[in-house]
C-alpha cells in the first residue's frame, strides 16, 4: 500500500524501505511519466526528462526504480548522475544534440531528501520547467492507489549528459568578474552535493576560501546537512575569525544557504535586501515571516510582495509577476536577475561575492536598520487533520479578544495569520509540509515580543485544548 503521507505539498519525501521503496517508486516513476506526456501531448515525443541524485545511500537503487517506470510510461531519461539540485535545474533549460537532434527536455526528477535527515529520500519534480506540487501530487497519488498491482520490469536505460560540465562553463562566464578576488571567506559543504561543482569553479576563478566537509558522503559523518539549524553551523563559525568575515552553509541538495558574518547569520529575507541594492528598480516577492524592517527598507527603493512560505510558491509567483528576486528566510533565494528564477544556493553564493566585490559591506548594512528583536520559527505539534482547523479557530477568537490583550492593528492572511501589533507582529501558520503549528514574533524589544508570545500562545493553546476535548 502506497502511503499519501509522501506526497507532501512541495515533492515526494518519505523514510527508505518505511514509505518509500523500489516497488512505489517504479509506479512513481511510470504515472508521472504517463502525466508528463498528458501534460505535453503536442510537443517532442517522446518526453525527454531530466534525472539527477543526491549522496544519500539509497539515491541509487531509487534512481533505478524511477527510470524504470519512466521507461516503462515511454519517457527518455537522460542522466546527469550525482549533482546539486541547482544543477539538476539548470539542466532542464538547456539543449542537447542526441541522435543529430536537438533535445530540450520536458521534466526533471531530482532524487534527495534535502535538509532531512539520512534515512528520507525523494523527488522534486518540475514539469515544463514548473514545480508539480500541491494538488497534483495528490492527483498523482490517486492514480498510483488504483494500480498498485502494475508490474513494471527493471528497465535501466538512459541517455548520459553532462551537466556538470554546463554548469561549471555558465558560472564560469557570468562571474569571470570575480577571478582573482581575494577577500577570504569559507565554506562548509556539509558532505552533501554543493562540491560536486563548488570548489571546480571557486579553483578556476582563483578565489580565497577555506572549504570543510568537501566530500559527498550520504552518512553525513560531521553534522546534519540543514543548515538553518545553528548547532549545524558551529564548524563554520570556527573559521570565521581574522580577516575571514564571510562564510557559506548549504542543505543535503544545495537549494538552501546560510550566509554569515562575525557577527550575523543573515536570513534569507536580509540577503532579499542585500541583493536588492544592485538591482535597478527591481520586484522583489518576499514571505509572510519576513522581517518588518526588511519590508519597509524595500518599499523605499523596490516594488515588493509578500507571498506564501514555500519554495515552489514563490518560483510560481516569480514567473507569474516576472519578478527579479523571491527569498524564503530559510535560504531558498530565486534570481530572475541574470539567471532562471529557480534556487540555486551554489549560484546565490557568487551573487553574495559580487556584493564584497561591489563594495558592499554586509555587516555595515545590516547595522542601519532600526533594532529589532526577531524569534526563530517555534514548531507546536498538532494532528495532522486538525491545523488548518486551528488556524480557523485562532482567527474567530481574534475577532473577539477582549481589554488587555495587545491592541491589533490589523491581520494579514495570505498565509495563516499575520497579527500585525503597535510595535511588531505576531505570525500563526500551518505547516505545508507537517503536522506543525509554526509561530514567529517580532517587535523592537525582546520584552514587548514575549508580551505577543504570551497572548498569542493563550489563545492558540485554548483552541487546541478546545478541539481535542470535542475529537476525544
Amino acid at each position: 500500500m502506497i502511503s499519501k503521507t509522501i506526497f507532501r505539498q512541495y515533492d515526494i519525501r518519505g523514510i527508505i524501505n518505511e514509505d518509500l521503496n523500489s516497488s512505489n517508486s517504479k509506479l512513481i516513476g511510470y504515472f508521472l511519466g504517463l502525466t508528463i506526456k498528458e501534460k505535453n501531448q503536442n510537443t517532442q515525443n517522446p518526453p525527454y526528462i531530466i534525472v539527477g541524485y543526491d549522496v544519500r545511500t539509497h539515491s541509487n537503487m531509487l534512481f533505478e526504480a524511477l527510470i524504470s517506470g519512466l521507461n516503462q510510461s515511454g519517457c527518455k531519461v537522460l542522466n546527469i548522475g550525482l549533482v546539486a539540485t541547482g544543477v539538476n535545474y539548470f539542466a532542464s533549460y538547456q539543449e542537447y544534440q542526441i541522435n543529430n537532434q536537438t533535445i530540450k527536455p520536458t521534466a526533471s526528477i531530482m532524487i534527495t531528501g534535502s535538509h532531512n535527515a539520512k534515512k528520507y529520500n525523494g523527488f522534486k519534480i518540475t514539469i515544463n520547467n514548473e514545480p508539480f506540487f500541491g494538488d497534483e501530487l495528490l492527483a498523482l497519488y490517486y492514480k498510483i492507489l488504483k494500480n498498485q498491482n502494475i508490474e513494471i520490469p527493471n528497465n535501466f536505460d538512459f541517455i548520459k549528459i553532462d551537466a556538470k560540465k554546463l554548469y561549471v562553463d555558465y558560472m564560469l562566464n557570468q562571474f569571470s568578474h570575480l577571478k582573482d578576488f581575494k577577500v577570504p571567506f569559507a565554506i562548509d559543504c556539509g558532505n552533501g552535493v554543493a562540491n560536486t561543482v563548488l570548489c571546480e569553479i571557486l579553483d578556476k576563478l582563483n578565489l580565497n576560501y577555506l572549504g570543510l566537509h568537501l566530500v559527498p558522503d550520504g552518512e553525513f559523518p560531521n553534522h546534519h546537512p540543514d543548515p538553518t539549524n545553528e548547532e549545524n553551523l558551529k564548524d563554520l563559525k570556527t573559521l570565521l575569525k581574522d580577516d575571514c568575515n564571510l562564510g557559506f552553509a548549504y542543505d543535503g541538495d544545495a537549494d538552501r544557504i546560510a550566509v554569515l558574518t562575525q557577527k550575523y547569520n543573515i536570513k534569507g529575507d536580509m540577503l532579499a535586501l542585500l541583493f536588492s541594492k544592485t538591482m535597478k528598480n527591481p520586484v522583489i516577492i518576499g514571505e509572510v515571516s519576513y522581517s518588518q524592517n526588511v519590508f519597509d527598507e524595500l518599499n523605499h527603493k523596490t516594488k515588493t510582495i509578500m507571498d506564501k512560505t514555500g519554495y515552489s510558491n514563490l518560483r510560481l509567483k516569480l514567473k507569474e509577476l516576472n519578478a527579479d528576486l523571491a527569498a524564503e528566510v530559510s535560504g531558498h533565494i530565486f534570481f530572475n536577475d541574470r539567471y532562471y528564477g529557480f534556487d540555486d544556493a551554489i549560484y546565490a553564493t557568487f551573487r553574495v561575492l559580487e556584493l564584497l566585490y561591489k563594495g558592499i559591506n554586509l555587516d555595515e548594512e545590516i547595522d542601519k536598520l532600526p533594532k529589532v528583536y526577531t524569534s526563530e520559527n517555534i514548531e507546536i505539534e498538532v494532528k495532522e487533520n486538525q491545523k488548518f482547523l486551528i488556524i480557523k479557530k485562532i482567527e474567530e477568537k481574534l475577532s473577539l479578544v477582549q481589554r488587555g490583550f495587545p491592541i491589533i492593528k490589523d491581520i494579514l492572511k495570505i498565509d495563516g495569520l499575520r497579527i500585525n501589533f503597535e510595535y511588531g507582529w505576531a505570525l500563526i501558520r500551518a505547516s505545508n509540509t507537517n503536522a506543525l503549528i509554526m509561530t514567529k514574533y517580532e517587535a523592537t524589544t525582546y520584552a514587548t515580543a514575549m508580551t505577543y508570545k504570551n497572548a498569542v500562545e493563550n489563545i492558540l493553546n485554548e483552541v487546541i485544548s478546545e478541539i481535542n476535548s470535542i475529537t476525544n
